[in-house]
């Protein structure tokens, strides 16, 4: 019992507003603390929009692939497939819109019970 006791009193919480020891004058423990990072939301979007990628018929995730990771342009891309830009711009849209849809879908709270 007296171990445990000891145990809990031998640690203490501190403010992130105490100072850190000599040398480090005006510093605080918050000073110390890292800050969010922006690349964490690309990273969760990123995952939450995987696995709908991957349903995605094969035309349609190699139209994406192109225009979003390599940079390549609509009409670049519709060259490539021998179709219109216009028609590229359209299969963009609407595996664009499916996407969001299922991702909205899933996100919506279901009822309890």
């Amino acid at each position: 019992m007296r171990q445990g006791n000891e145990a809990l009193n031998s640690f203490a919480a501190l403010s992130l507003d105490a100072e850190l020891t000599a040398g480090e004058a005006g510093r605080s423990l918050g000073d110390t603390l890292g800050s969010p990072d922006p690349g964490m939301d690309r990273v969760v979007d990123r995952e939450t929009v995987r696995p709908r990628l991957r349903r995605l018929p094969e035309r349609e995730k190699r139209i994406l692939y192109l225009r979003f990771f390599r940079g390549m342009s609509q009409s670049d891309i519709a060259g490539e497939f021998g179709i219109s830009q216009m028609h590229v711009s359209r299969l963009i849209s609407r595996s664009c819109e499916r996407i969001r849809r299922e991702v909205s879908r899933e996100r919506v709270p279901r009822p309890v019970g």
